[in-house]
Protein backbone atom coordinates (compact mmCIF):
# COMPACT_ATOMS: atom_id res chain seq x y z
CA UNK A 1 0.00 0.00 0.00
CA UNK A 2 2.86 1.93 0.78
CA UNK A 3 4.71 1.64 -2.17
CA UNK A 4 1.57 2.05 -4.20
CA UNK A 5 1.42 5.46 -2.24
CA UNK A 6 4.88 6.51 -3.50
CA UNK A 7 4.51 5.76 -7.10
CA UNK A 8 1.25 7.71 -6.76
CA UNK A 9 2.83 10.50 -5.44
CA UNK A 10 5.53 10.67 -8.01
CA UNK A 11 3.70 11.91 -10.89
CA UNK A 12 1.95 14.33 -8.22
CA UNK A 13 5.44 15.99 -7.15
CA UNK A 14 6.92 16.11 -11.18
CA UNK A 15 3.74 17.88 -11.44
CA UNK A 16 4.04 20.42 -9.32
CA UNK A 17 8.04 21.10 -9.67
CA UNK A 18 7.10 21.24 -13.51
CA UNK A 19 4.38 23.90 -12.83
CA UNK A 20 6.43 25.72 -10.59
CA UNK A 21 9.69 25.77 -13.09
CA UNK A 22 7.90 26.86 -16.03
CA UNK A 23 5.88 29.82 -13.91
CA UNK A 24 9.70 30.87 -12.67
CA UNK A 25 10.96 30.83 -15.78
CA UNK A 26 7.94 32.84 -17.39
CA UNK A 27 8.20 35.44 -14.93
CA UNK A 28 12.28 35.53 -15.20
CA UNK A 29 11.63 35.84 -19.09
CA UNK A 30 9.64 38.59 -18.85
CA UNK A 31 12.05 40.49 -16.54
CA UNK A 32 14.38 40.32 -19.11
CA UNK A 33 12.93 42.71 -20.76
CA UNK A 34 14.38 44.98 -17.86
CA UNK A 35 16.83 44.02 -15.58
CA UNK A 36 20.86 43.22 -15.65
CA UNK A 37 22.57 41.08 -18.13
CA UNK A 38 26.55 40.86 -16.89
CA UNK A 39 28.74 41.36 -19.64
CA UNK A 40 32.26 40.55 -17.82
CA UNK A 41 35.59 40.94 -19.84
CA UNK A 42 34.07 42.77 -22.65
CA UNK A 43 35.03 45.97 -23.63
CA UNK A 44 33.09 49.00 -24.18
CA UNK A 45 32.80 49.77 -28.04
CA UNK A 46 34.68 52.54 -29.43
CA UNK A 47 32.10 54.31 -31.41
CA UNK A 48 30.06 55.34 -28.50
CA UNK A 49 29.61 59.47 -28.99
CA UNK A 50 27.83 61.35 -26.14
CA UNK A 51 27.88 65.25 -25.03
CA UNK A 52 29.15 65.89 -21.63
CA UNK A 53 28.07 68.25 -19.51
CA UNK A 54 29.70 71.37 -20.46
CA UNK A 55 28.34 70.81 -24.10
CA UNK A 56 31.07 68.90 -25.21
CA UNK A 57 31.29 65.97 -27.36
CA UNK A 58 32.95 62.96 -26.06
CA UNK A 59 34.25 59.14 -26.87
CA UNK A 60 33.08 57.10 -24.37
CA UNK A 61 35.89 54.44 -24.87
CA UNK A 62 38.35 57.46 -24.89
CA UNK A 63 36.64 58.97 -21.59
CA UNK A 64 37.49 56.01 -19.55
CA UNK A 65 41.29 56.53 -18.59
CA UNK A 66 41.33 55.19 -15.21
CA UNK A 67 39.29 52.76 -13.17
CA UNK A 68 35.60 53.71 -13.81
CA UNK A 69 32.06 53.47 -11.96
CA UNK A 70 29.36 53.82 -14.23
CA UNK A 71 25.66 53.91 -14.11
CA UNK A 72 22.80 54.30 -16.11
CA UNK A 73 19.90 56.98 -14.97
CA UNK A 74 17.61 59.62 -16.51
CA UNK A 75 17.59 63.23 -15.44
CA UNK A 76 14.34 63.52 -14.89
CA UNK A 77 13.56 60.12 -13.08
CA UNK A 78 10.96 59.91 -10.59
CA UNK A 79 11.95 56.83 -8.72
CA UNK A 80 14.92 54.79 -8.30
CA UNK A 81 17.31 57.29 -10.07
CA UNK A 82 17.13 59.83 -7.12
CA UNK A 83 18.10 57.18 -4.65
CA UNK A 84 20.84 55.43 -6.85
CA UNK A 85 22.46 58.72 -7.30
CA UNK A 86 22.07 59.41 -3.42
CA UNK A 87 23.96 56.04 -2.72
CA UNK A 88 26.71 56.55 -5.31
CA UNK A 89 27.41 60.13 -3.72
CA UNK A 90 27.35 58.51 -0.98
CA UNK A 91 30.17 55.75 -1.41
CA UNK A 92 32.14 57.89 -3.19
CA UNK A 93 31.82 60.45 -0.50
CA UNK A 94 32.57 57.60 2.20
CA UNK A 95 35.75 55.36 0.26
CA UNK A 96 39.20 56.07 0.75
CA UNK A 97 39.64 56.43 -2.74
CA UNK A 98 40.09 59.62 -4.26
CA UNK A 99 37.71 60.83 -6.99
CA UNK A 100 39.25 62.23 -9.85
CA UNK A 101 42.91 60.41 -9.08
CA UNK A 102 42.12 57.23 -7.99
CA UNK A 103 38.93 56.67 -10.16
CA UNK A 104 36.32 58.53 -11.68
CA UNK A 105 32.59 58.45 -11.98
CA UNK A 106 30.29 58.06 -15.46
CA UNK A 107 26.79 58.84 -15.45
CA UNK A 108 24.50 58.17 -18.68
CA UNK A 109 21.21 59.54 -19.50
CA UNK A 110 19.23 56.62 -21.20
CA UNK A 111 16.58 59.25 -22.34
CA UNK A 112 17.60 61.06 -25.77
CA UNK A 113 15.33 63.59 -25.30
CA UNK A 114 17.42 64.73 -22.08
CA UNK A 115 19.78 67.85 -23.22
CA UNK A 116 23.48 68.32 -21.50
CA UNK A 117 22.23 70.99 -19.49
CA UNK A 118 19.46 69.15 -17.43
CA UNK A 119 23.17 67.10 -16.68
CA UNK A 120 24.68 69.62 -15.69
CA UNK A 121 22.01 70.75 -13.22
CA UNK A 122 21.77 67.19 -11.65
CA UNK A 123 25.85 67.57 -11.56
CA UNK A 124 25.69 70.46 -9.62
CA UNK A 125 22.58 69.02 -7.01
CA UNK A 126 24.94 65.43 -6.37
CA UNK A 127 28.48 67.38 -6.12
CA UNK A 128 27.42 68.52 -2.86
CA UNK A 129 27.19 65.33 -1.31
CA UNK A 130 30.48 64.51 -1.98
CA UNK A 131 31.89 66.50 1.70
CA UNK A 132 34.69 68.64 -0.22
CA UNK A 133 35.78 65.70 -3.39
CA UNK A 134 37.25 66.94 -6.54
CA UNK A 135 34.13 66.83 -8.38
CA UNK A 136 35.79 67.14 -11.79
CA UNK A 137 36.18 62.79 -11.84
CA UNK A 138 32.47 63.13 -12.24
CA UNK A 139 31.05 63.32 -15.58
CA UNK A 140 27.56 63.28 -16.47
CA UNK A 141 26.49 62.50 -20.72
CA UNK A 142 23.51 62.60 -23.14
CA UNK A 143 23.28 61.47 -26.37
CA UNK A 144 21.12 60.29 -29.33
CA UNK A 145 19.17 57.41 -28.89
CA UNK A 146 21.72 55.27 -31.40
CA UNK A 147 24.71 56.48 -28.95
CA UNK A 148 22.52 55.35 -26.07
CA UNK A 149 21.29 51.99 -27.16
CA UNK A 150 24.80 51.16 -27.98
CA UNK A 151 26.20 52.12 -24.72
CA UNK A 152 23.37 49.98 -23.19
CA UNK A 153 23.71 46.83 -24.88
CA UNK A 154 27.35 47.07 -24.27
CA UNK A 155 27.03 46.75 -20.56
CA UNK A 156 24.15 44.32 -20.95
CA UNK A 157 21.65 47.26 -19.09
CA UNK A 158 17.86 46.63 -20.31
CA UNK A 159 15.42 48.88 -19.80
CA UNK A 160 11.54 49.80 -21.08
CA UNK A 161 9.41 52.98 -21.70
CA UNK A 162 6.57 52.47 -20.25
CA UNK A 163 3.63 55.37 -19.38
CA UNK A 164 6.60 58.54 -20.59
CA UNK A 165 8.68 56.30 -17.79
CA UNK A 166 11.86 54.12 -17.93
CA UNK A 167 11.56 51.26 -16.26
CA UNK A 168 15.16 49.78 -15.12
CA UNK A 169 17.15 48.28 -12.72
CA UNK A 170 19.73 49.87 -10.24
CA UNK A 171 23.31 49.15 -10.64
CA UNK A 172 26.85 50.45 -11.02
CA UNK A 173 29.45 49.05 -13.58
CA UNK A 174 32.90 48.66 -12.96
CA UNK A 175 35.39 49.42 -15.87
CA UNK A 176 38.89 49.07 -16.03
CA UNK A 177 41.49 52.04 -17.80
CA UNK A 178 41.20 49.82 -21.07
CA UNK A 179 37.35 49.74 -20.80
CA UNK A 180 37.07 46.21 -19.96
CA UNK A 181 33.89 45.63 -17.87
CA UNK A 182 34.87 43.89 -14.77
CA UNK A 183 32.02 43.68 -12.17
CA UNK A 184 28.64 45.21 -11.58
CA UNK A 185 27.07 46.36 -8.02
CA UNK A 186 23.80 46.15 -7.89
CA UNK A 187 21.09 47.79 -5.97
CA UNK A 188 20.78 51.43 -4.51
CA UNK A 189 23.31 51.85 -1.91
CA UNK A 190 26.27 50.62 -1.52
CA UNK A 191 29.09 48.98 0.97
CA UNK A 192 32.40 51.36 1.15
CA UNK A 193 34.59 48.06 1.18
CA UNK A 194 32.89 46.28 -1.38
CA UNK A 195 32.78 49.30 -3.07
CA UNK A 196 36.50 50.41 -2.91
CA UNK A 197 37.12 46.87 -3.95
CA UNK A 198 35.41 46.91 -6.80
CA UNK A 199 37.66 49.98 -8.22
CA UNK A 200 40.76 48.05 -7.04
CA UNK A 201 39.87 44.76 -9.08
CA UNK A 202 39.04 47.46 -12.30
CA UNK A 203 42.58 48.61 -11.78
CA UNK A 204 44.17 45.67 -12.36
CA UNK A 205 41.34 43.95 -14.73
CA UNK A 206 40.31 41.96 -12.68
CA UNK A 207 36.55 40.60 -13.37
CA UNK A 208 34.31 38.90 -10.82
CA UNK A 209 30.46 37.92 -11.12
CA UNK A 210 27.71 39.73 -8.36
CA UNK A 211 27.49 37.62 -5.65
CA UNK A 212 23.92 38.75 -4.30
CA UNK A 213 21.94 37.50 -7.23
CA UNK A 214 19.99 35.98 -4.78
CA UNK A 215 19.08 39.35 -3.21
CA UNK A 216 18.31 40.51 -6.95
CA UNK A 217 16.31 36.99 -6.91
CA UNK A 218 14.39 37.72 -3.90
CA UNK A 219 13.52 41.25 -3.80
CA UNK A 220 11.78 43.33 -6.10
CA UNK A 221 12.07 47.11 -6.19
CA UNK A 222 8.88 49.49 -5.96
CA UNK A 223 8.58 52.82 -7.72
CA UNK A 224 5.96 54.13 -5.59
CA UNK A 225 7.98 53.73 -2.22
CA UNK A 226 11.28 53.72 -3.89
CA UNK A 227 12.49 50.63 -1.81
CA UNK A 228 13.03 47.05 -2.50
CA UNK A 229 10.96 44.53 -1.16
CA UNK A 230 10.61 40.61 -0.80
CA UNK A 231 8.83 39.45 -3.37
CA UNK A 232 6.71 36.62 -1.63
CA UNK A 233 5.59 35.29 -5.12
CA UNK A 234 9.39 34.24 -6.32
CA UNK A 235 10.23 32.88 -2.44
CA UNK A 236 7.32 30.65 -2.44
CA UNK A 237 7.98 29.01 -5.41
CA UNK A 238 11.30 28.09 -4.86
CA UNK A 239 10.32 26.84 -1.21
CA UNK A 240 7.80 24.74 -2.72
CA UNK A 241 10.11 23.57 -5.58
CA UNK A 242 12.91 22.73 -3.39
CA UNK A 243 10.23 20.84 -0.50
CA UNK A 244 9.20 18.57 -3.27
CA UNK A 245 12.45 17.77 -4.54
CA UNK A 246 13.41 16.49 -1.16
CA UNK A 247 10.29 14.96 -0.57
CA UNK A 248 10.79 12.91 -3.88
CA UNK A 249 14.27 11.85 -2.41
CA UNK A 250 12.82 10.64 0.37
CA UNK A 251 10.35 8.75 -0.76
CA UNK A 252 12.42 7.34 -3.61
CA UNK A 253 15.31 6.11 -1.15
CA UNK A 254 12.84 4.94 1.67
CA UNK A 255 11.52 2.26 -1.21
CA UNK A 256 14.93 1.63 -2.01
CA UNK A 257 16.24 0.94 1.60
CA UNK A 258 12.64 -1.14 2.32
CA UNK A 259 13.49 -3.36 -1.43
CA UNK A 260 17.14 -4.01 0.15
CA UNK A 261 16.69 -4.61 3.37
CA UNK A 262 15.13 -8.49 3.19
CA UNK A 263 18.07 -9.30 0.78
CA UNK A 264 20.66 -8.47 3.85
CA UNK A 265 18.35 -10.05 6.43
Amino acid sequence: MKKTISWFALPILLTVMLFYTNSVSAQNEKEQEVGITEHLDEYIPSDIILTDHNGKVVNLKQLINKPTVLCFVYYRCPGICSPLMNGLAEVMAETSMVLGKDYQAVTISIDPRETYDLGKKKRDTYLKKLKGQDGSGWTFLVGDSANVAKATNALGFKYKFVNNEFMHEGSLMMISPDGKITRYLKGISFVPFEFRLALVEASEGKSAPTIIKVLKYCYSYDRKTERYSLDVTRITATLTIIFAVSLLAYLLIRGRRKKTKPANQ
